[in-house]
C-alpha cells in the first residue's frame, strides 16, 4: 500500500469527527494567558479568527474569554460536527492557504493543531494580509512529553507498529516548520505551557485512535494496536484511570504596524 498523502491524512478526520469531539484533549487557561502575554493585547472583545477549528475545542475556549470569534474550517465533517456541538458559534468553510476573510480584518489569528495542515508558502502571506497592524497570529500544538515513561513507552510501540516518529506523527506538531517563515517577516516566540487531565483508559485510546496516522492506516490495523495498548495500560494504570500530560508548543509572531500585505 501506498504511503498516505498529506492531504489523505488532512482529509481522514472528516470521518472521525464525532470521535475526535468526544475524546481529544482541551487546553489549559495558561495557554490563553501565555497568548494575551505574548501579543500584547488581550483576548476580550478582539476579532479573533480560529482557522483549522475542526470540531471547536479551542474556538470555544477563545470565545469564553470573550474574543469575537469566527471559525473557518476546510472539512466538510469536521464542520458538521463543530455546527452540531457549537450551534452559536460562527463557523465558515475554507482554509489558512487561501482565507476567505477580508484584508485587515482581525485582531488574531489562532490554529490549534491546525497549522502544519497548511502550506506556509501561501498561509504566512495570508496570515499577514488579513492580520490587522499588530496583530498576532498565534499557532500552538498539544504534544506528548517523552520525558514521561508510560508516554515514551507508548511512542515507541506506536512507531514500531506504524513506521512513524511519534512526535510528530501522533502529535502533528509543525512548530518547527512554522519557525522557518517564507514571508521573512514573521518573527515567532515560542512558550511551552504544561497542564494534564485524568481520564479512563478508553478515552485515552479512543484520543489516540482519532489521530491521523491511526485513521489512515484503517478500522482493522488500528483495532488491533488499540487493543493490545489496552492490555499493556490496564498493567500500568490497573485502576483504569490514566493522567495524560501534555507539553503545548505555543508561536506567537505580531504582525508589523505597517504591512504590504
Amino acid at each position: 500500500m501506498a504511503a498516505p498523502s498529506h492531504s489523505d491524512r488532512a482529509r481522514s478526520f472528516n470521518a472521525a469527527a464525532a470521535q475526535y469531539a468526544a475524546n481529544r484533549p482541551s487546553y489549559p487557561p495558561a495557554l490563553f494567558d501565555t497568548i494575551e502575554e505574548l501579543a500584547h493585547r488581550p483576548l476580550t472583545g478582539a476579532r479573533v479568527i480560529d482557522v483549522g477549528a475542526g470540531t471547536g475545542i479551542a474556538t470555544a475556549l477563545l470565545r469564553s474569554r470573550g474574543a469575537d470569534v469566527l471559525a473557518v474550517e476546510p472539512g466538510e465533517g469536521m464542520a458538521d460536527q463543530f455546527r452540531s456541538a457549537h450551534p452559536d458559534l460562527p463557523i465558515v468553510r475554507g482554509n489558512g492557504d487561501a482565507l476567505p476573510l477580508a484584508t485587515a480584518s482581525a485582531d488574531f489569528l489562532t490554529y490549534a493543531q491546525a497549522w502544519h495542515w497548511t502550506d506556509p508558502t501561501h498561509s504566512a502571506p495570508e496570515a499577514l494580509r488579513v492580520l490587522r497592524p499588530g496583530g498576532a497570529l498565534a499557532l500552538w500544538w498539544n504534544t506528548t512529553p517523552l520525558d514521561i515513561p508510560w508516554h515514551a513507552a507508548q511512542a515507541e510501540r506506536i512507531e514500531r507498529r506504524f513506521g512513524a516518529h511519534p512526535a510528530v506523527e501522533q502529535n502533528g506538531s509543525g512548530a518547527r516548520a512554522a519557525l522557518t517563515d517564507p514571508t521573512g517577516t514573521l518573527d515567532f516566540t515560542r512558550r511551552k505551557v504544561r497542564w494534564s487531565r485524568r481520564v479512563p483508559i478508553d478515552t485515552h485510546l479512543a484520543n489516540i485512535g482519532s489521530h491521523s496516522i491511526f485513521l489512515v492506516h484503517g478500522t482493522e490495523a488500528s483495532a488491533a494496536f488499540l487493543t493490545e495498548e489496552k492490555q499493556f495500560l490496564l498493567a500500568a494504570f490497573p485502576d483504569g484511570i490514566i493522567e495524560e500530560t501534555y507539553d503545548v508548543d505555543l508561536l506567537v509572531a505580531v504582525a508589523p504596524t505597517t504591512t504590504s500585505f
